[in-house]
């Protein structure tokens, strides 16, 4: 591919600027330190944004609108010039939008032309532009042209300008006769030309002569990295080069490389470097693909991706079964293959790997899409659609399963206790599990046959023997024991008695044995292998089988006597019509109540892990030291309101002085301690020492005394300038410090006028605080009572030293000579008041003012639980284990991504303005919910009321900022990561300065000016450190496409950039180039910056076609992991933040990689997260709580001891050079790929790769916070495990791993979602099995025969509950993460407030949507990416939408449980009253009362009567509103209805199968009830069950006739329609009373026929739909059928 730095007038923006004549118009450019500032860059874009295919004239508009205000004529004639231009580019106007933009760039010149006219200052247009040009050169290019101390950016734009303008001047002056350009004017377009090819755009580091400079350049890694890569003497340039290499000017390696190889094979290489002469040509051998332009991406390139292209199109938007088309895996693992060496090199076009885009091309070229080019095929694993991949990829885990499960079963049966199962009919028995295990085997080799067969044509013969071999084995295996097992009376001598050394196993067939010890030998040498480290890589590869502990065993004993006892039962009286009465054993009933334990055995693991993972995770955090500083909590007092500011209180000193020589703590720290000293020193009247003890018995008391002292001494020695004043202060020190060496200065002093000192003190230092100089005088009056205190009142001793100077504490100095003290003025003043003000000294004044008066405890500082959260976090943090910074020059580089696509970037006003129906707007949210931080922010910008927010520009700018900083935008994100460069330029500050640096303080080198910084090395040598350490790149997909269409985006994103200097944009632009009379769309990668409140381009890389032909997200990162630098690579979702204190740290983590971790060094650093979007409403809450578990103590298991942890989400760090050289961080798939995250987890894995976790640093993450935004994320999870389920790295991992670390990996990836679809399946067989025990009359004789014999052990048997709250004990790792991090207590009290808040009913209704979504999902496919908002939800959902939404994944579920909770509470035996019933039942209500009205629960004024009105007319109105072409969903329950049926168009053969298997449930309803209606007279005759269908034909066809007759009759013939239904209503009401008069239907019969026939009408539905669609798919008859809906089935001819 092509990639080469372009030049700025390659970019295609137009941005207009206030000019200012001379170089300060220039000058709006912020300063790098303005990214600390939340301010945003007014409004950068215009609306003369050219086209892609003009983007030639961009420059152009670009200079005009900067130059409109100063000169309009010239702005003018620059416009005229853009039109002229775009008209030769594009004469017939055939490019996208070239037409509109030339409509209304002609509009605005026909409108200008006159106005500006009046405008011109010169005679002529000609002069004019000439005379400005001119004027600019001087004014600007001159000016600015300063040398090394030249702004580059500013001068780079000035010489683009200059070029744009001269242009534009030859351009005029060549329509006007007789003008000639001025030669003065041709010298300095010569020397702006040969400028403008120095000051070229560039990314970190300007490699241009211009650049030198530059104190990045000075670096010594990057002065030695550009000289070995300038280094080409002694290098021989192809003869063909010369002109060029002339013409460039000064080369380096890069250039030289390509210009001799371009890409080339190894053997090529060679060839070339030692001047071979080739075999066909004798010349010397050259590249085959080099020296052209874009020959690689022609040649090399392009034809690859078109097969990739071709391959992904025939996904059809992954609703295509994989084993139709080659995925992501598949062309990776060809390249991976010797197959790939059959392209040739050079490739050869005629290559089978080509062959499915030859007709691709060819039909391109007569005007089709589409052709008929035959597919590459699948290799070495085919997705298919079926859920027996659970069993395939973990065969061991559900072999060791079923072989425990029939042990048990063998055991429980024999009736023997375990201490006497060794005898020999109970061990004959239990070794019939290895037959299992030969049968089991049998079934995996056949799935690896079968589910692999539509790829078999690319697989080797070797690998298809290998798996028939496989299949033979299996089978010989699985006919040979079962034979030596049964035939266990013929005796067959061995060479050896395995009696002799086995006793117990004596009965059992000895060749039995044999072959069992043959079987189980490959199984033995893994488990001797596994023990051995150095063999154990062969374990990756083994499959065995442990025994374990037996689960479940309370569950399954119990029922073996009471299922004997089931069996024996004889003479069962029926309620319906039985088909096989006298079938033995009572196998439907074994079933009904079996089926339930066993599925829950199949996942009681599940529970278990969820135990174990607490507890362990548990203790591990302990250990980790997690939660060692769990809260901020001091006393409760809190601080008076409107006295202090907590950030006043929060705040450490900037600056250092050095005579104080003590640790300055945060003042919150140190508030009210002085107070304390002071009362406890008046009071104390014991010796110093013991005075002194008690102070520093209180670390910080003892600071805060030290502290105040010293700085009363340098605030007197400041302020104090008469040299009479000093010596007294001097005095009275010496004598102070004199007695506190010798212990006697309570002796000496009196402390009771200690606290009139201090007051006195205290108003002295309020002054200084306020710098009045009219308080002059007072500070004078406060010095000498000060003086006057200490002397007189304080003093025991006269001092003899100030009696010489007449200041005693006798009388006989008089008054008038103190008051002489500190009132000198003139030329030698005594004091200097005001003093010098400079922030060292005000920061000082406050602190001290601060100490002084505070007398609360400030422990409740700050009052924001965000903040304390985030302080105690970092505290906490600091006790962890984590490995020592190295210095910032010595840290591994790293880059952070964020992949973003048309996501809310910053709110507008009208976002932040618009109310919903119940008047509530987004601001109004967050001011009720960040009360607060609202205050902070009206105090920031100095408002007192709300409405004064709204007063200005600048104030609704800052407000935007606010409100999106705490939403989940870009802004957010943007800010968070751009504080990695802030903590490292502090951190490479105190590696890098001196002492006297660092005690002046960091602000004083990071907020200079820009002017100021280019002269303070410290200030730039900090930005070049940053620079090369860390780089952020927002790859914005369709930035390009916004900025065209004046998307608000493109403004937020590019005010982005300025704000943040070094943030990059990476998008991918969409141009059209003219190919000769055709027009086509070119796709580039293209990277930007921002210089001048403008984006420049940086990089722009040529694609072989559109990037997008996947997912979406994954090819988003792809594109742009190219412009990441670095070692390491942090991927940051867009609704993710970062914390300051945090960043510090990333030094620390970086480290991890260069840490021991074990065998292998870590390739994905793990990183806890911190969701901040608990506090927006109860459901975000809980999801942030259980998000938060998984994070942490769930992701802390994962990664140690289970080894298992994969990648789930963004915070995580790559090993950039281990994954970009490994197949990426991004699978890019349809379908397959929708969870791509956790793929890249996988794909490390599967490469040998090491994943870990770490705690002492987290990164902010946005969670969805209503219902519906919570369904639709945990759809798109659901679906996703669905997807790996048929994964290749799922089955080779399930395979590679050891049995431990297989089942770890199972049970936290796809395994819990498994489990919770086993819960509802668990559900539905119990419940199914109750009902068909009930209704067929099982159950009544069961119960009687039991009450008969008094067993109680059947009659518990068949009144037990076999359903699992899986979701409670999913609870226990939150509870346990919670009491971890802030204590017990915190969490027993948070766990009762979420019970309240009914989080058991949301967990449950989160259930149904993983179980929904997973199972469709791996019947059906259609998994897809569901945009979920990640708004604020301040809004009530409409019932309708709800119904769209919940349909099928919930109500219909729900209604179906609950007719059959009805009909067995109606027609059960089991439960005799009412309060057995619910406890037998309750959760199971409860699941369908949860199913059924959690969304009204959840919705915000779900039960408010209006509300309810108003969804019931728009449900009605969307229900009879009719589909059709164009019709959305949200407007017709038709389209919906199509929607939700469109899976059933692309689901496979067997997915249409078992849908039509699984509604056949539904007509048990029927069957059961209808035999027990009073109508039925007690016969069980089949005919009763026959006629029943006249019921469903007689409402089909009134249904029928009510639906012919509005057609015909209620447009034209309403009357005759009314008779119609006044004829059918008769007719019903008549045939009611004959059944009730005659037949003895009662009205409890019309009930019991509801619950009969209206499943019946819902299966027969199901059924047809199902059956059409699969007809018509596989075209069984000629007939078109299309289904609308099902009221609308048409069958066309």
């Amino acid at each position: 591919m092509t990639g080469a730095p372009v030049p700025d007038n390659a970019s295609s923006s137009a941005a207009p600027a206030t000019p200012v004549s001379g170089p300060q118009a220039l000058t709006r450019r912020p300063s790098r330190s303005a990214a600390m500032n939340n301010t945003f860059s007014m409004e950068v874009f215009d609306n003369e944004v050219a086209p892609p295919s003009l983007n030639q004239i961009a420059p152009i508009l670009r200079v005009a609108a900067e130059i409109e205000a100063e000169r309009p004529r010239v702005a003018y004639l620059c416009r005229f010039y853009a039109f002229e231009k775009a008209h030769r580019l594009d004469p017939s106007s055939t490019g996208r939008g070239v037409r509109q933009f030339k409509t209304g760039l002609l509009t605005r010149l026909e409108r200008d032309n006159t106005p500006t006219l009046a405008k011109r200052l010169k005679k002529s247009d000609a002069r004019e532009i000439e005379s400005f040009y001119q004027q600019y050169y001087e004014n600007y290019v001159r000016a600015l042209d300063r040398g090394e101390q030249a702004d580059r950016a500013q001068l780079g734009k000035a010489y683009q300008n200059a070029g744009v303008l001269f242009e534009v001047l030859l351009a005029v002056t060549k329509s006007e006769k007789g003008e000639e350009v001025a030669p003065e004017i041709i010298a300095a377009n010569k020397d702006v030309q040969e400028k403008n090819q120095i000051f070229v755009p560039y990314n970190i580091l300007p490699l241009d002569a211009a650049g030198s400079s530059q104190c990045i350049m000075q670096q010594e890694e990057i002065k030695a990295a550009v000289a070995a890569l300038r280094n080409t003497r002694g290098l021989t340039w192809p003869t063909s080069f010369e002109h060029q290499k002339q013409k460039a000017g000064e080369l380096d390696l890069l250039d030289w490389l390509r210009a001799m190889f371009g890409f080339q094979m190894a053997y090529e290489l060679r060839g070339l470097l030692e001047n071979n002469i080739s075999i066909v040509t004798g010349e010397n051998i050259r590249p085959s693909y080099g020296g052209d332009d874009e020959a690689f991406l022609k040649k090399v390139v392009t034809p690859i991706y078109r097969v990739i292209e071709r391959e992904a199109s025939k996904s059809k938007n992954g609703k295509a079964p994989h084993a139709k088309w080659c995925n992501y895996d598949d062309l990776n693992e060809y390249f991976w293959s010797p197959d790939c060496f059959s392209l040739g090199w050079p490739m050869n076009d005629n290559a089978e790997f080509f062959k499915s885009i030859h007709g691709v091309i060819s039909t391109a070229r007569g005007g089709a899409r589409d052709g008929s080019g035959k597919s590459i095929g699948k290799s070495n694993f085919v997705e298919t659609r079926t859920f027996w991949h659970i069993f395939r990829s973990f065969d061991r885990m559900w072999t060791f399963y079923i072989l425990a499960l029939q042990a048990m079963v063998i055991i429980a049966w024999s009736g023997l206790p375990l201490t006497k199962i060794f005898n020999k009919n109970t061990l004959y028995s239990l070794s019939s599990i290895f037959i299992t295990a030969a049968f089991l085997r049998l079934l995996q080799s056949l799935l690896d046959l079968i589910l692999n067969f539509p790829g078999y044509h690319r697989v080797k013969f070797n690998d298809v023997i290998r798996n028939l071999l496989k299949i033979i084995m299996s089978a010989a295996w699985c006919i040979i024991l079962p034979l030596f097992y049964v035939n266990s009376s013929t005796n067959v001598n061995l060479p050896f008695d395995l009696t002799k050394y086995l006793r117990q196993i004596k009965g059992v067939p000895q060749l039995y044995l044999f072959a069992v010890a043959l079987y189980l030998l490959p199984n033995i040498l893994a488990a001797v292998l596994f023990v051995f480290p150095m063999f154990r890589r062969w374990i990756e590869n083994s499959d065995w089988l442990i025994i374990r502990f037996l689960l479940w065993w309370s569950q399954i004993k119990p029922l073996v006597q009471p299922t004997k006892d089931i069996m024996n039962i004889h003479n069962i009286k029926y309620e319906w019509h039985e088909f096989f009465p006298n079938a033995r054993n009572n196998i439907g009933a074994v079933v009904s109540i079996w089926a339930p334990v066993v599925l829950v055995y199949f996942m009681d693991t599940q529970i278990w892990y969820s135990i174990y993972s607490t507890i362990y995770g548990g203790i591990s955090g302990a250990f980790g030291r997690l939660g060692e500083i769990r809260t901020l909590e001091g006393e409760a007092s809190l601080l008076p309101s409107g006295l202090l500011r907590e950030m006043d209180l929060m705040l450490v000193p900037y600056t250092s002085d050095p005579s104080l020589k003590l640790i300055q703590w945060p003042p919150f720290l140190l508030a009210s301690k002085i107070p304390i000293a002071l009362d406890m020193a008046v009071q104390f009247r014991s010796r110093d020492s013991d005075l002194w003890r008690r102070i520093c018995a209180d670390e910080y008391m003892k600071c805060a005394v030290l502290e105040c002292y010293e700085s009363c001494k340098l605030v007197l020695n400041i302020l104090v300038v008469g040299e009479t004043e000093k010596r007294i202060i001097g005095i009275i020190i010496k004598e102070v410090e004199a007695n506190i060496a010798k212990n006697t200065f309570l002796a000496n002093f009196r402390m009771s006028a200690m606290p009139v000192l201090v007051k006195k003190y205290i108003e002295l230092v309020g002054i200084l605080k306020e710098g009045d100089e009219s308080k002059r005088d007072a500070v004078v009056l406060l010095l000498q009572d000060m003086l006057e205190v200490v002397t007189r009142d304080m003093m025991v001793n006269e001092s003899r030293e100030l009696v010489e100077l007449g200041h005693g504490n006798k009388e006989s100095v008089t008054r008038g000579q103190q008051q002489q003290l500190f009132a000198a003025t003139g030329s030698r003043p005594s004091i200097q008041y005001p003093p010098v003000v400079t922030a060292q000294w005000e920061e000082q004044i406050k602190r001290l003012f601060l100490l002084l008066t505070v007398k609360e405890s400030a422990m409740e500082v700050p009052t924001n639980l965000e903040a304390r959260r985030r302080i105690a976090f970092f505290t906490n943090s600091l006790f962890m284990d984590m490995p020592r910074a190295p210095r910032v020059r010595k840290m591994l580089s790293f880059s952070v991504m964020t992949p973003y696509y048309s996501e809310e970037t910053v709110f507008s006003k009208n976002d932040l303005d618009m109310e919903n129906e119940d008047g509530v707007s987004i601001l109004f949210y967050l001011q009720k919910i960040y009360p607060d931080e609202w205050n902070n922010f009206k105090e920031r910008i100095s408002c007192k009321k709300d409405h004064e927010v709204f007063e200005n520009d600048e104030n609704i700018l800052q407000l935007r900022h606010w409100a999106s900083l705490r939403g989940q935008t870009l802004c957010r994100t943007v800010r968070g990561m751009m504080y990695y460069r802030r903590a490292l330029k502090l951190q490479a500050f105190l590696d890098m300065a001196s002492e006297e640096e660092i005690l002046e303080g960091y602000k004083a080198v990071a907020d200079q000016a820009e002017e100021e910084k280019r002269q303070r090395s410290m200030s730039a040598q900090l930005e070049a450190v940053a620079d090369m350490k860390f780089t952020y790149v927002a790859t914005c997909q369709i930035y390009g496409n916004q900025k065209q269409s004046g998307d608000r985006r493109a403004t937020d994103i590019l005010n982005l950039m300025v704000n943040y200097p070094s943030l990059r944009v990476a998008y991918i632009d969409e141009v059209e180039e003219s190919d000769g009379d055709k027009v086509q769309k070119v796709y580039y990668s293209v990277l930007v910056k921002a210089v001048e409140n403008r984006d420049q381009e940086i990089y722009r890389i040529k694609l072989p076609g559109p990037a997008k032909i996947g997912e979406g997200k994954p090819e988003n990162q792809n594109h742009a992991i190219i412009f990441t630098r670095g070692e390491a690579l942090q991927t940051i979702d867009m609704n993710q933040d970062n914390y300051l204190e945090e960043a510090l740290k990333m030094r620390n983590l970086l480290e991890e990689f260069n840490e021991d971790h074990g065998v292998r060094p870590p390739t994905i650093l793990g990183v806890r997260e911190h969701i901040f979007t608990g506090s927006v409403s109860s459901l975000a809450w809980f999801m942030s709580n259980q998000e938060t578990s998984f994070v942490t103590i769930g992701q802390r298991v994962l990664a140690s001891p289970l080894k298992v942890r994969f990648h789930y989400g963004h915070p995580d760090v790559f090993d950039r050079i281990f994954h970009v050289t490994r197949g990426g961080i991004s699978k890019a798939s349809r379908g397959i790929n929708l969870s791509e995250d956790i793929f890249a987890g996988f794909n490390s894995t599967l490469r040998r790769g090491n994943v870990t976790h770490h705690e002492y640093i987290q990164v902010g993450k946005g969670r969805d916070v209503g219902l519906n935004q919570i369904s639709l994320f945990e759809a798109k999870v659901a679906c996703g495990n669905g997807e790996q389920i048929l994964s290749r790295d799922l089955y080779r991992l399930g395979h590679q791993f050891d049995f431990f670390r297989m089942l770890s990996c199972y049970f936290t990836t796809v395994g819990f979602y498994i489990s919770s679809m086993m819960v509802v399946i668990i559900v539905y067989m119990f419940l199914y099995g109750r009902t068909y025990l009930a209704v067929s009359g099982l159950e009544a004789t069961i119960v009687r025969q039991a009450e008969m014999r008094g067993n109680r052990a059947l009659e518990s048997a068949m009144a037990s509950q076999s359903v699992v709250q899986l979701g409670l004990l999913m609870a226990l790792p939150m509870v346990m993460e919670i009491g971890l991090e802030r204590g017990f207590r915190t969490a027993l009290g948070d766990f009762i407030i979420m019970q309240l808040q009914l989080c058991a009913v949301f967990f449950t209704f989160s259930l149904g949507t993983k179980s929904h979504y997973f199972g469709r999902t791996v019947l059906h496919g259609g998994a897809k990416y569901r945009a979920t908002g990640r708004g604020f939800v301040v809004r009530h959902v409409k019932f309708a939408e709800n119904y769209r939404m919940y349909s099928r994944s919930h109500f219909v579920k729900g209604m179906e449980l609950l007719v059959l909770l009805i009909v067995y509470e109606v027609y059960g035996s089991v439960a005799t009253n009412t309060t057995l019933y619910i406890l037998l039942t309750f959760s199971m209500w409860f699941m369908v009362a949860t199913w059924l009205f959690a969304p009204f629960l959840f919705n915000p004024s779900g039960f408010e009567w209006q509300k309810i009105v108003d969804d019931w007319d728009d449900w009605s109105k969307w229900m009879g509103s009719r589909g059709g072409i164009g019709v959305p969903a949200n407007k017709s329950w038709e389209s919906w209805w199509d929607e939700e049926q469109e899976h059933l168009q692309s689901t496979g053969f067997l997915g249409r199968f078992w849908e039509i298997v699984l509604s056949l449930r539904f007509f048990l309803f029927q069957y059961g009830v209808i035999y027990h209606l009073h109508i039925a007279n007690g016969s069980k005759s089949i005919v009763v069950y026959g006629l029943s269908w006249l019921v469903i034909v007689a409402v089909v066809l009134v249904l029928k006739v009510v639906s012919i007759g509005r057609k015909k009759f209620s447009a034209d013939f309403q009357l005759m329609f009314w008779l119609l239904k006044l004829l059918l209503f008769i007719g019903f009401v008549g045939t009611l009373g004959i059944l009730f008069s005659l037949l003895n239907l009662t009205v409890g019969d019309i009930f019991a026929a509801f619950l009969a026939f209206a499943p019946t009408g819902w299966a027969l539905l199901s059924v047809i739909i199902f059956t059409l669609v699969s007809l018509y798919k596989y075209k069984l008859y000629p007939k078109k059928i299309h289904i609308h809906s099902p009221k609308k089935i048409v069958i066309y001819p």
